[in-house]
């Protein structure tokens, strides 16, 4: 699936406006997923958004133009979400998704990485 590249640099802009982080690009999810600080923050799917934010914002999101709950294996992922383009379409609108991201990035846990075999 490809992803908006309008949209990867809208978010590219905006995150190089951030100081004192380290940004990686990483294609994953069928997108493409912007690291900060080694941890996974937003990504790019499709045309949409999908934004990882603390789940204690859950209801809150919920409410919000664009939102659609991140649904895997027939379950709703907390803490997770996809934010079509009437949700982060205007500046205050995007800058909302991203700030959200960031905060919970701060506390957010990174994935452990695979162990490497030494045989």
């Amino acid at each position: 699936m490809a992803y908006s590249t309008k949209l990867a640099d809208r978010i590219r802009t905006y995150l190089a406006g951030i100081p004192k982080i380290k940004i990686e690009e990483k294609e994953m999810f069928r997108g493409l997923a912007f690291l900060v600080n080694g941890k996974m923050c937003v990504n790019v799917s499709g045309e949409e958004l999908m934004c990882r934010y603390d789940p204690v914002h859950d209801e809150e999101v919920a409410e919000r133009t664009g939102f659609q709950p991140m649904i895997m294996k027939g379950k709703q992922l907390r803490g997770y979400c996809y934010v079509s383009e009437d949700g982060y379409k205007s500046k205050a609108n995007f800058e909302y998704w991203l700030t959200l991201c960031l905060e919970f990035n701060k506390k957010a846990k990174a994935s452990k990485k695979p162990s490497k075999s030494t045989r």
